[in-house]
Parts: structure tokens; sequence; C-alpha cells
């Protein structure tokens, strides 16, 4: 059976009528005929009585018709759903982002996706880069922002912008405008992320190279969390520029050198790219553009 007999044998029933509906679907009578006789052959029971003037549904053509007519709006319906999806009046994307960027990156992009895509659903996670890219290689999540480089193969990604992290206080300690060199930090004591997290990897690295060791009196496995800390203590700490902006409790001091790394948006390489996950990409790299951040 093709869908195209169904269609031809509701066509009969609604017009009663071999001839009009032949002439409704632009088929001669006999070829109508024939097409109708296939599909009884194909379920093996009559479907239509032409005993009387009227042709009318048989008992099993009532069932089947009404089925019929079922799956016919479940087709329909379908193909404005994926419209939908198209023009992204409708979707879901599932995104997986190492701490520090839910503080000043995902919320703003989320919230301007929302503003011009309100039918997209999100399922936000915020985990370590190891774990985002294996959910990527399992078809867990659709996207994830993290750092270069990726570890795993088969990892499709996209540089987005250099970040610099920096000796965050709270607003108002100690203030410059000039970067103070790295071994200060040795006199200082510090609140950080945990060492699960790839942030604390890169500071731990830079202070290693640098040889300078602070006094780590504060870890927590949340960023919000390590900010929350700072702002109410004399405790500095080392995180991106980019979170003092949209929190008026921090000042930021360069440090030098400086201690840079580069973010990038990961999928799995060779991924169904959706049309949520595609205008998701490029409204990040839209606002990335317009924030002003220095290129990879």
């Amino acid at each position: 059976m093709e869908l195209r007999h169904l269609h031809y044998l509701l066509a009969v029933a609604e017009h009663g009528n071999f001839t009009r509906a032949a002439e409704d679907l632009h088929l001669s009578q006999p070829t109508l005929s024939q097409q109708i006789r296939q599909l009884e052959r194909f379920v093996g029971l009559p479907l239509l009585d032409r005993s009387g003037r009227t042709v009318r549904l048989t008992d099993a053509g009532e069932v089947y018709a009404r089925h019929g007519r079922r799956m016919l709006s479940e087709l329909a319906a379908a193909e404005h759903a994926v419209q939908d999806v198209t023009d992204l009046s409708r979707g879901h994307l599932r995104l997986a982002v190492t701490p520090t960027f839910t503080t000043y990156l995902v919320g703003p992009l989320i919230a301007d996706m929302h503003t011009r895509h309100p039918g997209i659903s999100f399922d936000l996670t915020e985990t370590t880069q190891d774990r985002i890219e294996v959910q990527l290689l399992a078809d867990e999540i659709d996207l994830g922002i993290a750092f270069a480089p990726a570890r795993l193969p088969g990892l499709d990604v996209t540089a987005l912008y250099a970040e610099t992290l920096s000796l965050v206080v709270a607003a108002g300690g100690s203030p410059t405008d000039r970067p103070i060199p790295v071994q200060d930090l040795a006199r200082r004591d510090v609140a950080l992320l945990t060492v699960d997290f790839a942030t604390r990897g890169h500071i731990d690295a830079y202070l290693l190279d640098n040889q300078v060791r602070p006094r780590t009196v504060f870890e927590a496995n949340s960023a919000q969390a390590v900010i929350e800390i700072v702002q109410r203590t004399a405790l500095g700490t080392i995180l991106p520029d980019a979170i003092t902006h949209d929190h008026h409790g921090l000042d930021r001091i360069a440090l030098e050198p400086a201690l840079t790394r580069t973010v990038m948006l990961m999928r799995r390489d060779g991924a169904y790219h959706s049309s949520a996950s595609q205008a998701f990409t490029e409204l990040t790299t839209e606002w990335v553009r317009a924030r002003g951040y220095p290129a990879p």
C-alpha cells in the first residue's frame, strides 16, 4: 500500500461516487477503480460497497478510513512540527559548560536566545571539561563550551576567543590600574575552584610555571560560591576578567605575565547540527564579537 491509495479511498468515501472522486483527484475513473481494488487486495477485505446508487464504506472500510484519517492528521502535524523546528518556533538544545561560563557568558546567551526564539527549550549542565567531551561523544548533549585543546578525538572544535584570567578581589579592596607581578600572589590568601575543574588546572599550571604558591584557604566546586566568598572577605581569587563586568562587587587586578586560554565551542564530529544548535552557534559568535573579546 502507498499513501496515495488511502487518499483515493477517502476521496471516494467523501464523494460517494467514483466519477466525482476521479475528477477531484485528476484521474480517470478506471485508474481510480483499479487503485482502490489494489488497496482492497492488500487489506484482504472489500472497503467500499458498490451495490447501491451511492458508493459507501463497508464496515471494514469505516474502520480503515478512521485510522487512515488519523494517520494523515499525524503526518500533517509532523510536517508542521518539522517546519516549526526549521524556522525556530520550536526546538530543543542540550548544552554543557565548564563552571566559570555560567557566571558571565551562558546566562546572557540563553537570555538573548530566548528573546529571539522563545519556542526553543534548553537543558543546561555545568560540569567538568572531561565530562563534557564524553557526553558529546555519547550524543548526550549537542554543544559544549570549554577550553582548548580538546582532550578526546572525534570532536569538532571552533575557537571563540582568548580569555584572560586575573586576580579578582572585593571592590574597593586594593584596586590598581597596573598589572602586578605574579610573585605578589605568594603573599595572598586565595579562594579557588577545586582541582576537578579545567580552570583550576590552568591556574595551577600557571603558578607552577612561575614558581608561586599562594595559600589556598577556601575551595569550592562552584564559581558562584567562590565569588560570594571573595565579595565578603579579604581573600582574592583567579577568575576570568569578564566575570567582573557584571559583578559590581568585584575588582580585577591584571597579572604579569598574563594568564590566557582559548575558549572553544565543541560538538561531536559529524553530528547532526539542528536548527537550534546552528542558531545558538551563530548567536555565540555574534555575541563574542559584539563584546569585543580578543580573537584566539
